[in-house]
């Protein structure tokens, strides 16, 4: 889109309306004037600077059909203010005249967006610095001290009210800025009543009572939600979060969603089983039960189907239920159940790793399970800061193997399998793809990914300077929660006290030995005349395993009382940097030293800015971003190797685990802040000719899946991933795919919809043996590029006959499907096609 038509009608607009309230005397012709004349300057400075980006927008996208990254998400942000500014110019060179004008509310309306626009400004000459000092072609900095360091500073200083008061959620489509403002109003009220009340449901009550003078002072609002995103700690927002998992909202919730005949809480205990090899089925690998942190545990999930299939009423399952309060119920049947579904389903909730439970994902959850046909198990993994990292993978990668191996509990038979989660739960699935195939097991037939983090480290790029601004993930709380999940020195529980103390009294008995005896060694070398000879250490000669360990950084960050095997082989991968070549993928490889600056800040007492930082960041033309008048807050950065573990941030995996990933749908959203986790993923997996696609949806916040129920944009987003694992559990017929720029759409008259690329998708036909499945992957990972085309299934004839000799499966008796009775297939109704919903980045 031409950004000049807009800068030329702010320009006459703002021109007119200088001439017009010149001639005011008053005080609030004053503010009009200085307000129109800070917003033409503005204009004047960003014009050229969105021209230019224009012009290297496609640098940066995946291919032709995806344009989506951090650059085109900042501009388009900037011009929806422009766009709000002279919506706001025109109705005061129309009405200002008028005696029903309210002159001050206008004002400070126009104040509010000017003052929007100066931050942004600020942000634009941020994305230029990241555009100069980046390598070609990458979003992300990845400089452990440098621009990412200075970011964080500026962040700090920088003032960011004017987002959260009258300007909330201008960036987003118009039916969720009204929920956006709900939700800010409950959030500062309840930051207000926070820890005056014993329980959830009295605080609840008194924010009830108070939130109305936030509703009225938006700059009161605005103020108040800055200070709260600085300085409270995560367990604030662990306790707000998970307010959607009182009883009273949940049964809500739950009226309002799809009805499901089947909803059980689980508990699996913490029994170790054997799964077989892929490679070799007569061979076996051990699954073993989480340990970190807290040693063996049970693990809990929740099973939902929409129809009662066999072994889900079986008294097996019925003995691993959990209690879930007093209002649940457990419904018996009389219908005789369904066969089971060759699908399913394995679902990880997001929460950014502290908060949020499966119940708080069910009402989408019961959508999917109406529409797919399929069961779905969601796992409620242990959350932070109790259970940090890699406490929640051990948990899903348990729980994966556990619904493979007991399948005929689920009601499926598990022939087809797909992962699927969002945020903090997209990461999970890629992980636990990367462990099983590191185990050797079935790998899932495909990954739906929705908003997914796959970076966890303080690297700015330009999507992430829309942390400033973004009501639900603000840096400072995406900081704390990411902090939590990371293993560092402070959070060492008592075990590892006593034994880091232990260490510490047996190295100083050691070292207090050795000294004695080498003083004994040195006296008996005078006596015998050799004390010409050079003086021996009283130190030690080999350090002993207590003292190295002691020393390491790997157990000094550790948590646990006792090592998991994710945490004892990896702990080297975290500091070893990505084999790859800068031809081969788009992310740069670390430097193994220093360690990266991670995504995580403590709360601990700190200096405001680490001694490296000198505060040299300076902005052309002598401009200077508005300060917070809050007190600046502790966010100093932490190096803990461990966010390079792979299986923390798989995109600095390398490249031989990636490979081994199933296909991947990624659903990403233009105006996240963790847009670039997924361009770059995606961009790391075509390099290294993985299947994958892409899919951006216009307009709407981080966490849509969570509002699928509120508008037309998130039921239409939630749609698109239903459509996607849809496509993991059926795959379509090559041959009879409709190409995605040919496609055509009904158009909303508000939404346009752009097309995008398919990639490459992965097609399995539905009665292929799980070991069948996985000779196949195999074969195709190890013809390399070429293989990808064996990964992507057989050839339309094939499946045809694959397609009859399922059709023949189910009428024989042992099929498990039913003729006309069977509704095991995902249903295939009406969805959402290759184009994305929205307006277009570029509009």
């Amino acid at each position: 889109m031409d950004p000049r038509p807009l800068f030329q009608t702010l320009h006459a607009l703002a021109e007119d309306n200088v001439n017009f309230f010149q001639e005011s005397t008053s005080e609030t012709g004053r503010r009009f004037v200085a307000a129109f004349t800070t917003i033409r300057e503005h204009a004047r400075c960003l014009e050229p600077v969105l021209s230019h980006f224009a012009t290297i927008y496609h640098i940066f996208d995946l291919d032709e059909h995806t344009p989506a990254n951090g650059y085109r998400s900042l501009a388009q942000t900037v011009r929806c203010c422009l766009a709000h500014i002279v919506h706001k110019s025109r109705y005061v060179a129309t009405n200002r005249r008028s005696i029903f004008f309210r002159t001050s509310h206008n004002c400070a309306e126009l104040e509010a967006y000017c003052t929007a626009l100066t931050q942004l400004r600020a942000l634009v000459y941020l994305a230029q610095r990241l555009l100069t000092q980046n390598r070609p072609g990458h979003l992300f900095n990845h400089e452990d001290r440098g621009l990412s360091e200075q970011f964080l500073q500026e962040y700090i200083t920088m003032h960011k009210g004017c987002f959260y008061g009258r300007c909330m959620g201008f960036q987003f489509a118009p039916s969720i800025r009204p929920f956006l403002q709900t939700i800010a109003i409950s959030l500062v009220s309840f930051g207000e009543n926070y820890k005056r009340h014993v329980s959830g449901i009295g605080v609840a009550a008194s924010s009830l009572f108070t939130s109305g003078k936030f509703a009225i002072d938006p700059e009161l609002r605005g103020a108040e939600f800055e200070r709260i995103t600085q300085n409270l700690d995560v367990h604030f927002w662990k306790s707000f979060w998970n307010l959607t998992e009182m009883e009273l909202l949940a049964s809500l919730a739950s009226m309002a969603s799809s009805q499901v005949r089947l909803s059980r809480a689980l508990l699996v205990p913490p029994h170790s089983f054997d799964l077989p090899l892929v490679a070799d089925p007569q061979l076996t690998v051990t699954i073993t039960p989480p340990v970190a942190h807290t040693g063996p545990g049970a693990v809990q999930m929740r099973l939902i189907s929409h129809e009662l299939r066999e072994g889900q009423d079986s008294e097996e399952l019925c003995n691993l239920m959990r209690p879930e309060g007093p209002l649940a119920l457990e419904l018996r049947w009389r219908t005789k159940p369904l066969p089971r579904s060759p699908y399913l389903v394995v679902h990880f909730h997001g929460g950014g790793f502290v908060a949020q439970t499966s119940k708080s994902h069910e009402p989408y959850l019961k959508s999917w399970a109406q529409e797919l046909g399929a069961p779905i198990l969601s796992i409620d993994y242990s959350l932070a800061p109790e259970a940090p990292f890699p406490r929640a993978l051990e948990e899903c990668f348990y729980a994966y193997c556990w619904a493979i191996k007991n399948c005929h509990l689920l009601g499926s038979t598990a022939q087809t399998v797909c992962l699927a989660g969002d945020s903090a739960g997209g990461n999970l699935c890629i992980t636990v793809s990367m462990r099983a195939a590191a185990f050797g097991i079935k790998m899932p037939d495909g990954i739906m990914a929705a908003y997914p983090a796959t970076l966890m480290q303080v690297s700015a790029s330009p999507s992430r300077l829309l942390t400033l601004l973004d009501p639900l993930l603000p840096l400072s709380v995406l900081c704390k929660c990411l902090s939590a999940y990371s293993p560092t020195l402070e959070k060492l529980s008592p075990v590892n006290m006593v034994r880091r103390d232990t260490t510490m009294l047996f190295r100083d008995l050691r070292l207090g030995a050795s000294s004695l005896f080498g003083s004994l060694l040195e006296n008996t070398g005078k006596i015998n005349g050799a004390d010409s000879l050079p003086t021996r250490h009283t130190e030690p000669v080999r350090k002993s395993i207590s003292e190295v360990g002691l020393k390491s950084k790997s157990l000094v960050s550790s948590k646990e009382s006792r090592k998991s095997q994710t945490y004892q082989n990896l702990s080297c991968a975290s500091d070893a940097s990505p084999a790859q070549s800068p031809a081969q993928s788009p992310t740069p490889a670390p430097d193994p030293d220093p360690p990266a600056a991670s995504f995580f800040m403590s709360d601990g007492k700190h200096e405001a800015v680490p001694p490296s930082y000198d505060g040299t960041l300076t902005f052309p033309d002598g401009f200077q971003p508005l300060r917070s008048d809050q007190p600046a807050t502790c966010m100093p950065l932490e190096l803990s190797p461990i966010v390079k573990n792979p299986f923390m941030s798989p995109l600095l995996a390398p490249d031989a685990m990636l490979k081994g990933l199933p296909p991947i749908h990624i659903v990403a959203c233009a105006l996240d802040p963790m847009l670039d986790d997924s361009v770059m993923f995606a961009r790391r997996l075509r390099a290294l000719g993985q299947p994958v696609t892409l899919r951006v949806v216009q307009d709407l916040p981080h966490g849509f899946l969570s509002l699928s129920q509120l508008c037309r944009e998130t039921r239409q987003a939630s749609a698109l991933c239903t459509e996607l694992i849809r496509d993991i559990l059926v795959p379509q017929d090559p041959a009879t795919q409709q190409p995605a720029a040919t496609a055509t759409h009904r158009k909303h008259r508000k939404l346009e919809r752009t097309s995008h690329s398919t990639g490459a998708a992965a097609s399995r036909a539905p009665n292929h043996t799980p070991a069948q499945e996985n000779s196949a992957a195999t074969a195709a990972e190890q013809e390399g590029p070429n293989g990808a085309a064996v990964r992507s299934g057989a050839t339309p004839d094939a499946q045809a006959r694959a397609a009859q000799e399922h059709q023949e499966g189910s009428r024989s008796p042992e099929g498990q499907q039913s003729g006309a009775t069977d509704r095991s297939t995902p249903a295939s109704g009406p969805g959402p096609s290759d184009g994305t919903v929205g307006r277009g980045v570029g509009a």
